[in-house]
């Protein structure tokens, strides 16, 4: 080789042009850890060009063999100078909500609860969960894990090129939900997920952009629509159907009644032609042999499509037992629906009184103001699914008879909170907080624990909680669903007030 072909190599690979110009490989940045000694080793260690040394000890080492360490000489666990955020050193029983950001990095302690941590950390984990790091005092006793976050779900590409992808939060990850399983998916423009139908009943709704949905259910009736984002449609377990996205793509959350749930585990039209011998499939759909010489090699799952045709008509095939319409509808267009507003952020329902084919599924689209507060309140009969779709919220969920844990939820965060545990939902970030509650439920109901007390005899509420008349005159005897509070979240370590900016 000459030495110009070498050095053109060279020129096209960019990573041989990187080593060759002495540039550092691409690796992961910092995320933010701890650093120095830690568990005995002094990092960095010296680079050698052989392997030398022992891989064990040996008995001098054991507890009486070995000489006794000192511990003025040994690596030490304080931590010099801890930064404490606004509001940490509060009475813990407050729960206030600390922001970490600007602790580097962030410690354990709330008022004289905790000590800081000089171990092995991940910071940024800290900062994203504070109040797992830092619980406030009224947690207490043994709750499951009721979050998790589809940034720590399997992404699952699809099959063709560049197509799209699913991630899935089930029991698998989530072992409290029980009742519920979700899945975020995208589909690439002109790209389909596969005709398919499943065991559980489907919930869907758009987050971005728009698809044609195509259903057959089992009296023989067909169904086509356009849904664009904030739509949602709804699949009875067994009924076929297609999803396709348009020229800009789509990404879609769903939603199962049943905890376990698995995305892997969906019946595929790719499938069902594959595992039948050719022959039945012959005599089944009244064609010879050659016609299934093309059939895929595998199952297709996400893959590209050709464009779907603008005018609808043109994909609406007639059935001779007609098209499911009006109440039968697959599909809900929920984007067009206006919201219900309240001082300190709106709410909108969608349950089965207005969307009859979803006959146990209700949901909400919460929209929680900086500061605000989605009250108290728990449902009587089914378990909440809550999907976040934009900003940062935290809720403690409180379990019989005397355990509560707290949580902090991002956008893609998933929430559970098991039937009749009371929770509330609070938007501890600069921007407006967009959520969803989804539940196994006929109608979408709560009970509001301000108004329980407000519409219970006065004496009962003064003889079990002691609260001041002020306090008992002030409550509504009409769920306040959304309440406003001070944005300022620590303003209570101040003298301030939680509820009203002084």
């Amino acid at each position: 080789m000459h030495r110009w072909q070498g050095a053109l190599i060279v020129l096209l690979n960019p990573l041989l042009w990187l080593g060759a110009l002495g540039l550092p490989r691409p690796q992961i940045g910092d995320c933010g850890e701890n650093e120095g000694p830690v568990g005995g080793v002094s990092p960095p260690i010296p680079t050698v060009t052989s392997s030398s040394g022992s891989l064990r000890g040996d008995s001098g080492l054991l507890g009486g063999n070995a000489p006794l360490p000192d511990p003025e000489k040994s690596d030490s666990a304080i931590v010099p100078n801890p930064q404490l955020v606004n509001g940490q050193e509060a009475d813990a029983k407050l729960g206030l909500y600390l922001d970490f950001d600007s602790a580097d990095p962030p410690q354990p302690i709330r008022g004289e609860n905790g000590n800081t941590d000089p171990g092995p950390r991940t910071f940024d984990y800290e900062k994203l969960n504070p109040d797992l790091f830092a619980p406030p005092r009224t947690d207490a006793g043994d709750m499951p894990n009721l979050m998790w976050p589809m940034g720590l779900s399997h992404n699952r590409p699809g099959t063709g090129k560049n197509s799209g992808w699913a991630r899935q939060q089930n029991v698998d990850v989530l072992p409290a939900a029980k009742a519920m399983a979700g899945v975020d998916m995208r589909l690439a423009p002109n790209a389909y997920r596969e005709l398919h139908w499943h065991t559980a009943n489907e919930w869907g709704m758009i987050l971005k952009g728009c698809v044609r949905v195509a259903a057959v259910d089992d009296e023989g009736r067909n169904f086509v629509d356009d849904v664009c984002a904030g739509d949602v449609w709804f699949f009875p377990a067994g009924i076929p159907h297609s999803i396709q996205a348009f020229e800009k793509g789509a990404e879609f959350l769903l939603v199962f009644d049943q905890g376990d749930f698995t995305e892997d585990g969906t019946f595929l039209v790719s499938e069902l032609f594959l595992r039948n011998p050719v022959e039945v499939l012959s005599k089944d759909l009244r064609a010879g042999v050659d016609a299934f010489e093309n059939l895929p090699k595998d199952q297709l799952y996400i893959f590209n499509g050709t464009p779907a045709p603008a005018d609808i008509s043109e994909q609406n095939v007639t059935s001779p037992a007609g098209a499911i319409t009006g109440n039968a509808s697959y599909t809900y267009h929920w984007s067009q629906q206006a919201p219900y507003t309240v001082p300190g952020g709106s709410i909108k329902i969608l349950d089965p009184l207005t969307f009859r084919v979803a006959s146990m599924f209700s949901a909400a689209l919460v929209l929680v103001q900086p500061g605000a507060l989605r009250e108290i309140h728990w449902h009587t009969t089914s378990d909440e699914w809550n999907f976040f779709l934009q900003g940062a919220g935290r809720i403690t969920v409180y379990g019989a008879p005397a355990s509560s844990r707290t949580y902090d939820f991002t956008a893609a965060g998933v929430g559970y909170v098991p039937a009749a545990c009371g929770h509330y939902v609070e938007n501890t970030g600069e921007e407006d907080l967009v959520f969803l509650e989804v539940l196994q439920a006929p109608k979408f109901t709560d009970i509001s624990v301000a108004q329980w007390l407000a519409l219970t005899p006065r004496q009962v509420v003064k003889d079990h909680l002691s609260l001041p008349d002020a306090v008992l005159d002030a409550l509504p005897r009409e769920k306040p669903i959304i309440l406003t509070g001070n944005q300022n979240l620590t303003a209570l370590a101040g003298g301030g007030s939680a509820f009203s900016v002084s």
